[in-house]
């Protein structure tokens, strides 16, 4: 690092290090890319030079940037732009909101809504293809449960998919049947939902992350430009709340290569980590032949790609979760895994072999348990190694299984926003689905902490909505079902901690990032008031004023 004056300065702070051995601390400086030291306001301020930018942060809290450790960067883009559904409750309003959205977009070919909750009609059944119909009886209309494994469409979208009756769309998805013996309108998991999808104006490449794990069939330039006109708008949403680092849960080299792109083109603004998604249908030889080198090329600290993402289930709501025992209200259903146990060791010790994390979608128990036999098994074939693999979301797991977190090293990432009756979720159906018998079992945070696991925290965004104060909020304010269950969360700097220092750790790069110290790189939150001395339930209106990245400012209040 040359010597020299200080390119800024952050001083009159409450400095949250996220490091053991200088946990506070009052002011610290910045260098190029680096933090310099951090220490107390005089010391600091003598690095000070004539070019150097000096932020008074007025007392307020300053962390290290937030690593948001579970998101789709692409669909969360593209969401920015469409009709968001959160909180709307009961047909009028739904009706009178979507016509309003479909007045003002008339040239679209596919209105897309996000955050439709799975009662946002009620509880009387579930919506259908009908009910759709008489709020837009004669433009495609598509809307997505806040988790993106079930979406309704209607009449005129499902004609124009060409699904109105019915296609076979692989194990775990599904297109619900009507007793006419046409579509429902109701669409279980990203096979039946994407032919839908495609008709909208990115042609749902969005969503090739998760479906397909492919590239595009073809893309004009003008798609592409168009495609990464809308991830940097997405990028620069993340960078607004305090966000440095994104983990992305789905991949394709389309993603990649658009991502390199915009780092080449003037800088990412937020760094960004994706996958290689593996799915059912891929040969083996695939994790080597493109992980392993998707990792040799893209291997810098601002962009990486250096694990693997699989789903074993979906989600309980829609029931293409999997889990051990029946659905409590549906005797006979357990859902169905999207592998089977041996397909799954086989990949995961694949992976592990050529030393690469892997991350797991898992929401039932069943899941879960296969999971942890996949990350056992390939313990056993390779030989135990620092691998950090990852279970995402767990919630709901077996009460045997708590411990095999811990004794196998895995990590659990979770999201706050999750648990029902949180971030304005409400209570059912989930709580009917999973049955009383798995509550004590369910989004356990504590429990897995309190055995030593690792627990990075994030949102899923566009699952949730993404802002981390938001997160933390819920994670703080979090209530139990009933009188008697485990209060599962965390302390307030174990909450921080998963969604900064551990969620460095978690990706490798606790040697740079997730904590403010000398020669660490400058990924900096300011935010507007002590996190300290504000209630947990008004976090949310703790905002940032400034956030830094590689020693960059990439938002500014």
């Amino acid at each position: 690092m040359t010597q020299g004056p200080a390119n800024l300065i952050i001083h009159n702070a409450k400095i949250l290090s996220m490091d053991d051995a200088q946990p506070r601390a009052e002011a610290l400086a910045i260098r190029q890319n680096r933090i310099v030291t951090i220490g107390a306001n005089d010391d600091i301020l003598k690095l000070a030079g004539v070019a150097t930018r000096l932020v008074d942060a007025r007392g307020a809290t300053v962390l290290p940037g937030f690593n948001e450790a579970h998101m789709h960067i692409f669909s969360g883009s593209v969401g920015l732009t469409e009709l968001s559904l959160f909180g709307v409750q009961g047909f009028e309003t739904f009706a009178r909101t979507v016509r309003a959205y479909a007045a003002s977009k008339p040239d679209l070919a596919l209105l897309v809504a996000q955050q439709a909750d799975y009662s946002i009609l009620g509880r009387d059944g579930p919506v259908t293809r009908h009910h759709l119909d008489r709020v837009l009886p004669d433009r495609p209309f598509l809307m997505y449960a806040p988790d993106h494994h079930t979406a309704w469409a209607n009449t005129a979208a499902l004609k124009a998919a060409g699904i109105l009756e019915g296609r076979d769309v692989g194990v775990g998805n599904e297109i619900v049947m009507g007793a006419d013996g046409l579509a429902s309108g109701e669409l279980k998991e990203a096979n039946a939902i994407s032919p839908v999808a495609r008709l909208s104006q990115t042609g749902g490449r969005e969503s090739l992350g998760v479906v397909t794990g492919r590239d595009p069939d073809s893309v004009t330039s003008e798609e592409r430009q168009t495609d990464i006109a809308v991830i940097r708008k997405g990028l620069d949403y993340c960078a607004s709340l305090g966000i440095t680092s994104i983990q992305n849960m789905d991949g394709n080299l389309y993603q990649l290569e658009m991502l390199e792109e915009i780092e080449r083109d003037g800088g990412l603004p937020v760094r960004i980590r994706v996958p290689f998604h593996m799915k059912n249908f891929m040969a083996l030889t695939e994790i080597e032949e493109k992980a392993a080198s998707w990792r040799a090329r893209f291997n810098g600290d601002r962009l990486r790609s250096d694990f693997v993402k699989m789903f074993a289930d979906g989600v309980a709501e829609s029931g293409t979760a999997f889990y051990m025992e029946d659905y409590a209200d549906e005797p006979g259903w357990r859902g169905e895994p999207l592998f089977t146990q041996d397909h799954l060791n086989e990949i995961v010790t694949e992976a592990d072999r050529l030393g690469l994390q892997v991350a797991v979608h898992a929401i039932g128990d069943g899941a879960v348990h296969m999971i942890l036999n996949g990350y056992q098994a390939a313990s056993e074939a390779n030989g135990r190694r620092d691998s950090r693999h990852r279970v995402e979301h767990i919630e709901t797991a077996l009460p045997t299984d708590f411990q095999r977190f811990a004794e196998l090293g895995v990590v659990a990432s979770m999201q706050p926003t999750h648990p029902p009756g949180s971030a304005g979720l409400p209570l059912e159906p989930y709580l009917s689905r999973i049955g009383e018998g798995r509550w004590p079992h369910a989004f356990a945070w504590r429990r897995l902490a309190d055995l030593g696991v690792k627990i990075v925290f994030a949102t899923d965004w566009p699952v949730s909505p993404l802002d981390p104060m938001h997160c933390i909020q819920c994670a703080m304010t979090r209530e139990t079902w009933k009188e008697g269950l485990p209060d599962q969360r965390l302390s307030l700097m174990e909450t921080l901690a998963a969604y900064t220092r551990t969620s460095a750790w978690v990706e490798f790069m606790e040697d740079r990032k997730g904590v403010l110290k000398p020669g660490y790189l400058a990924d900096i939150v300011v935010l507007n008031g002590d996190v300290e001395a504000v209630p947990f339930d008004q976090f949310a209106t703790l905002r940032p004023i400034m956030t830094i990245c590689d020693g960059r400012i990439t938002y500014e209040a």
